[in-house]
């Protein structure tokens, strides 16, 4: 595979900072740009993130002396020197919508970590284990866009990642109706427990937003395309309660689902066991081996113990067992920056690499 020039906008924050660890010893990627608010522009990449480098790994030597663009008004410097970008900036999403278009209209291709072009109807939203046949729909944006290289595709939310890709290879059994509870992670909110010390003793049960992207955002990942945009599915229907607690890293899911066909615990776990994406086949660097990891030990998976599994991007499960009210019911868990954002999105690239897209 050959090597890609890549920028990361937004690489002072958590997520950002997160992709500067996972693109260090990247073998395809090269990091060659980043990008920030104007706060941060003019200055060192040490400087710019200062005391609120977020992780025990201290800041990659390569990118401590790199000097930060702005993310707005010199996209065409960064243009010359990447040959797609990472977006994981913190704006407002009207402005963010805006910006990532004008990168993709200027021929960069976005790789984003961001909500705005979820629900763009010509925009795949990919968990690539899952849905990488959504990426036909690029062709189609780029005719709207009027653009040759130019486009964005987008991962899904965090959340996701705990329990849709645990669900989609039960969906042969006729999925009709999930209840889903999500114990989110404080680095989510881009915090540590230093920065939110409202958490500790304390679980928070409202995530603005959340619920309504649990509910909707994985229909559209289980959509069709058709001509030029994604038509979300309508089953099956998706009930969440999205929570946060005082854990650094890792989302875990409480699942509750009913089928047409109900399976067997053994169909379920032979589901799980076997299932892997075009990501294994084709052995991407940030695939894991193992997609999906079922633990027979009634108290795993938990967040401390089994969130690195798969360097992180590995989905876990456990407690799979018969309910009362649904057909069954089970735990799911994920890392929330690695599977769940910037993990997410490299692997993301790498698929979007792997296919060609970017050349």
């Amino acid at each position: 595979m050959k090597q890609y020039n890549v920028g990361v906008i937004g690489a002072t924050g958590m997520v950002g900072q997160r992709f500067m660890l996972l693109l260090a010893d990247h073998p395809w990627f090269k990091v060659t740009a980043l990008a920030a608010s104007e706060n941060s522009a003019g200055k060192t990449y040490e400087e710019a993130v200062g005391d609120r480098w977020a992780f025990d790994t201290p800041i990659p030597e390569q990118f401590k002396e790199m000097v930060i663009w702005n993310a707005e008004e010199d996209m065409a410097e960064i243009g010359k020197l990447v040959d797609f970008v990472f977006c994981a900036v913190n704006m407002e999403k009207s402005q963010l919508r805006a910006l990532e278009q004008t990168y993709a209209k200027m021929e960069i291709p976005v790789v984003s970590n961001n909500s705005a072009h979820r629900f763009t109807k010509d925009v795949p939203m990919i968990i690539p284990e899952v849905n990488p046949e959504h990426l036909d729909i690029i062709p189609a944006q780029k005719k709207r866009l009027g653009t040759k290289r130019g486009f964005i595709a987008v991962k899904s939310n965090c959340s996701l990642q705990s329990y849709v890709p645990l669900l989609h290879p039960l969906q042969k059994f006729g999925l009709e109706d999930v209840v889903v509870c999500t114990y989110q992670a404080i680095s989510g909110a881009g915090k540590t427990f230093a920065t939110m010390p409202e958490i500790l003793d304390n679980i928070i049960p409202y995530i603005g937003g959340e619920e309504e992207k649990s509910e909707n955002e994985p229909l559209k990942i289980w959509g069709t395309v058709e001509g030029e945009e994604i038509i979300s599915a309508t089953a099956p229907r998706i009930s969440a309660q999205c929570l946060r607690v005082p854990v650094t890293d890792g989302h875990t899911a409480a699942v509750f689902v009913r089928f047409t066909n109900p399976p067997t615990k053994e169909e379920i776990l032979e589901a799980w066991a076997t299932y892997q994406g075009v990501p294994q086949e084709l052995e991407l660097p940030s695939a894991p081996a193992q997609f999906l990891k079922y633990f027979k030990d009634e108290n795993r998976p938990q967040a401390k113990l089994d969130r690195m599994e798969g360097n992180g991007m590995t989905v876990s499960a456990g407690r799979l067992r018969k309910g009362t009210q649904y057909d069954y019911q089970f735990i799911g868990l994920s890392h929330n920056t690695l599977r769940g954002a910037a993990g997410g999105a490299v692997l993301l690239a790498e698929l979007l690499a792997a296919k060609g897209y970017f050349d």
